[in-house]
């Protein structure tokens, strides 16, 4: 194991003694460096066939790598048929869907970014439809399943009771996050993300509010995390020494009694003990019932917190918009990275333009595109 060294990622250097920002200074996890800060999140796209991706994901991704982008991570990768969001989501539990992410993670590194994945399981949110279709539960004639969980509480009315988990079956899914991320290695990734986060499957084991079991995967806050910590263990058992690891948790449900910062801090702690390298920092969507009125930053409280007391990375992530919001995050000590979504679905160039209002002279313009090139003055 080479766990990150903290206090090595702690860097105080001001603007005034560097020649470029901290949101586009290179950033090394393990062994890989990382160009800049600013990382791509995973956002399902819903578009692809048999769990494979396809052209559409090559341009999708391939244009975040192009515009500058330091880590381009893949949407939700499923780790198993069922653990597909909807029957149009990517997975990486089979070969052929492995051999399907070849040209992605080629191009996206021939771009001069990271390529990055996220493997997961959608639990009881599991058979739905895509959401231009209004994400209604599908039925089997449909080509829908039967969705698991810790235990049988729906997420909602709309969705399916999932079928609890069998100790032999948690010990089998166990096996397939393994056998995902070696599929990963092959894929031509260098990063993993677990998707640990937003009431999915692993969330859903670690809340109170959707695990009521009574044996050794239920209960106290050590018994509810065994689950996600052994799936944690195993990929890193078998992905690269020198390749890091990030899991995605959600910080807090936003639900009296549910799960909350300090029982992410505790949990975020075993992770680094696991082999984790960073928490992706988001929140909620485990419960409908969750009381949240998003506002700019609102997440980054979370990632600083933390980052200060379980003593790991942390990336920032939610409502980040304009460059010099994640150059303060970043230069506050709040965050070791910003994590961009919906930005870079509006605009996929957005860090070639920040990088310009930072006054960063970087080389990420396309020769293709440099006669539009935008830099900064002086």
């Amino acid at each position: 194991m080479q766990p990150i060294s903290f206090a090595a990622m702690q860097d105080h250097i001001t603007r005034k003694e560097r020649d470029i920002s901290k949101l586009f200074s290179p950033i090394k996890l393990r062994d890989v460096t990382v160009r800049n800060r600013l990382f791509v999140s995973p956002m399902c796209q819903y578009s692809a066939e048999d769990g494979c991706p396809t052209n559409w994901h090559l341009v999708h991704l391939g244009s975040r790598a192009s515009g500058g982008a330091g880590l381009v991570m893949t949407e939700a990768a499923a780790v198993s048929p069922e653990g597909r969001i909807s029957p149009w989501d990517a997975g990486i539990w089979n070969d052929d869907q492995a051999d399907a992410f070849r040209p992605i993670t080629d191009f996206i590194r021939s771009e001069g970014a990271t390529p990055a994945i996220q493997l997961a399981h959608a639990g009881r949110k599991a058979s739905a439809s895509q959401p231009w279709t209004g994400s209604k539960l599908l039925s089997e004639d449909e080509g829908g399943w039967q969705s698991v969980g810790p235990s049988d509480l729906p997420f909602s009315e709309d969705l399916s009771i999932p079928r609890p988990l069998t100790t032999d079956e948690i010990g089998e899914l166990v096996v397939s996050w393994k056998s995902a991320a070696e599929r990963s290695l092959v894929a031509g990734f260098d990063v993993i993300e677990l998707h640990f986060a937003h009431g999915y499957l692993a969330h859903e084991f670690l809340s109170p509010i959707s695990n009521s079991r009574d044996d050794e995967y239920g209960g106290t806050l050590e018994n509810r995390a065994r689950f996600p910590l052994e799936i944690a263990r195993a990929v890193r058992d078998v992905w690269p020494d020198h390749l890091p690891l990030f899991v995605r948790i959600s910080a807090t449900e936003y639900v009296e009694g549910g799960w909350d910062i300090d029982d992410a801090v505790t949990f975020c702690g075993r992770l680094k003990d696991a082999g984790v390298d960073l928490i992706d920092a988001s929140s909620g969507g485990n419960s409908p019932a969750q009381t949240l009125t998003p506002f700019t930053g609102y997440q980054v409280p979370f990632a600083a917190a933390i980052r200060e007391q379980a003593k790991i990375a942390t990336g920032a992530v939610g409502m980040i918009t304009e460059a010099q919001q994640a150059e303060d995050i970043l230069e506050s000590g709040q965050a070791d990275a910003i994590f961009m979504g919906r930005e870079l679905l509006r605009n996929p160039y957005w860090p070639l333009y920040a990088a310009a209002e930072l006054g960063d002279k970087v080389d990420y313009w396309p020769v293709q595109y440099q006669r539009a090139a935008v830099y900064p003055h002086g």
